[in-house]
């Protein structure tokens, strides 16, 4: 919460901007003192710690760490010179082949002379499972990605042996951290009938917690750290943040820079940053960050996306910037980068300039204070009223309608990069056989059938260009493309993307196809050893009902029509 920041209390107010820029902290910490409350996952750790790396200097770090109750050591490498391991210490030899898990649950798996080998088979405890790991190979077995708690790999640059041996101990006992998400199965467009489409979430998540299942995705909340960077990604809001919600978030952001205008503040720069290095850098040079950048602290710097960051300009902020540090993970940033060039194109498509959301990269505070400087002089929007939800899509179109509202260049649509989550749908005509898989399988109930006519219709504003519809078409005939239309109705009203002449059935007259597929399925079928009769021809152009009469009668049966006086 913005209430135990201590940067709120060194920041300067000399001035009419650093006078409101006070009372818009402290309003924003008043609001999110009323967040709604976080799920916490909870770990228990034995103290079982997996040491694995070159025989001797495993064995020495097994011999510092005499605190842990159960120690066992995978040398990776033999020690050249002879030497036994500490007392109560167990000793393996062989190469690492799988490792898994987190503080508590971690799995392990090793290539020994005997095989491979289940190392937790070796535990004494009647547990199955190592509650911590110091990897001190050259090349870590989870490089690569944020570690999971309970992990250390000295290696990676992350921490160091004698930090890694001193924290270690302290890993014993029960422990507790916020869940930080929330999963909505039902908004999901990672897949749909085996067919994979959205991996956004999992392509942005740095500690590899989130998996795909098939239809949908599982997110392991011992390994989720809080990133935001999936929440941020998630192109239908199947993923939220929890800490604190989207709702709160933007609630604390309206108050802040309502406040900021009631105090006499002009031009607020709104700077989000982490909770960790961001904070520790505008601590240290608080006193030198001018007086119209207000800073917004966050759980982490991918916490809030797009809709926020266009909630933020809605609400009266001049421009918003995104903090990253040293410290910021590499997927994080990329896809925060990405966001920001949505943003960019969505604010140049109305006019107000690609300037207003933009991201910060420092090496140092020193560097930080430099980049900040006075920034341009951009005069915020009125500031809309709307309250905040928890749906990301309505967030965002209420945003942008505000900002469409008040643009000084308003034009009827732009176009996106790829990636964004706006777009729309085109379809081949001559390929089109209104199959209609597409509908079946849209997330967004973008794509509809004509429900009494054989048409294709579409929904600009239900589409998350997730591309499941070009993965399913049978005959290649719809491609999307990123865009926003700027009108809220041409948005939310369907329009016809591909409608033929109905087939009506020979036998009954009654509609049941497109003339198209019953040419096409006539064509394909004409050299086949059954359809060599006109009757079996013919059974292709009727009905269900009528196919099952026509069969039924030519076999010698008398068909009885329900209802007839025969009945």
């Amino acid at each position: 919460m913005l209430s135990d920041n201590p940067l709120n209390q060194l920041l300067t107010r000399t001035g009419p901007e650093g006078q409101a820029r006070h009372a818009a902290l402290a309003a924003a910490a008043a609001r999110l003192e009323r967040a709604a409350p976080t799920a916490l996952v909870g770990y228990a750790s034995r103290g079982a710690v997996l040491i694995i790396g070159p025989e001797a200097e495993a064995l020495d770090a097994a011999g510092r760490l005499a605190g842990l109750p159960r120690r066992v050591v995978l040398a990776t490498e033999p020690a050249t010179e002879a030497g036994g391991a500490p007392e109560a210490v167990i000793c393996l030899h062989g190469r690492l082949a799988g490792l898994a898990g987190h503080l508590g649950g971690f799995s392990a798996t090793a290539e020994t002379t005997a095989g491979v080998q289940d190392l937790t088979a070796v535990l004494d405890d009647g547990h199955n499972a190592f509650d911590l790991v110091l990897d001190l190979q050259p090349e870590p077995a989870l490089a690569g990605r944020v570690a999971p708690p309970g992990y250390y790999a000295p290696a990676t640059g992350a921490t160091t042996l004698e930090a890694a041996l001193e924290e270690l101990p302290g890993l014993v006992g029960e422990f507790e951290k916020p869940t930080y998400f929330h999963y909505d199965p039902d908004l999901c467009a990672h897949g749909r009938r085996g067919v994979t489409a959205c991996t956004r979430c999992i392509d942005a998540c740095p500690t590899r917690a989130i998996t795909s299942l098939g239809d949908q995705v599982a997110v392991d909340p011992h390994l989720c750290q809080g990133f935001g960077s999936c929440a941020s990604a998630c192109p239908s809001g199947a993923i939220r943040y929890s800490q604190p919600s989207l709702q709160d978030s933007l609630e604390a952001l309206r108050a802040l820079l309502w406040a900021y205008r009631e105090a006499g503040g002009a031009t607020p720069r709104l700077l989000i940053h982490d909770r960790g290095e961001g904070l520790e850098w505008l601590t240290a040079r608080a006193t030198g960050l001018p007086e119209s950048v207000v800073p917004f602290v966050v759980e982490e710097a991918g916490s809030l996306g797009l809709e926020a960051w266009l909630g933020a300009l809605a609400y009266g902020a001049a421009e918003v910037m995104v903090l990253f540090t040293p410290a910021t993970a590499p997927l994080v940033r990329a896809e925060m980068e990405r966001q920001v060039g949505v943003a960019g194109a969505l604010l140049e498509g109305m006019g107000h300039g690609a300037e207003r959301v933009r991201t910060i990269t420092a090496a140092s505070a020193e560097g930080l204070v430099a980049a900040l400087g006075e920034g341009a002089a951009m005069a915020p929007v009125s500031a809309a009223a709307y309250r905040g939800t928890n749906s990301k899509r309505e967030m965002a179109f209420w945003a942008l309608d505000h900002l469409h509202g008040n643009a000084p260049e308003p034009r009827p649509l732009t176009s996106l990069p790829a990636g964004a989550p706006f777009g729309t749908a085109q379809v081949d005509a001559q390929s089109c056989t209104l199959c209609l898989s597409c509908v079946g399988v849209c997330p967004g109930r973008a794509l509809q059938d004509g429900y009494d006519r054989p048409q294709l219709n579409f929904i600009e504003a239900n589409c998350l260009q997730c591309g499941m519809c070009t993965r399913v078409c049978p005959e290649d005939a719809i491609w999307i493309s990123p865009r926003l239309l700027f009108d809220p109705q041409a948005r939310a009203r369907p329009r016809v993307l591909h409608e033929e002449e109905p087939f009506h059935c020979v036998g009954c007259g009654k509609p049941f196809a497109t003339r198209k597929v019953v040419d096409r399925m006539t064509e394909k079928l004409r050299g086949h050893w059954m359809y060599q009769d006109g009757r079996a021809m013919a059974r292709l152009q009727m009905c269900e009902d009528c196919r099952v009469r026509s069969l039924f009668e030519e076999q010698g049966g008398q068909f009885i029509t329900p209802g007839s006086p025969s009945a």
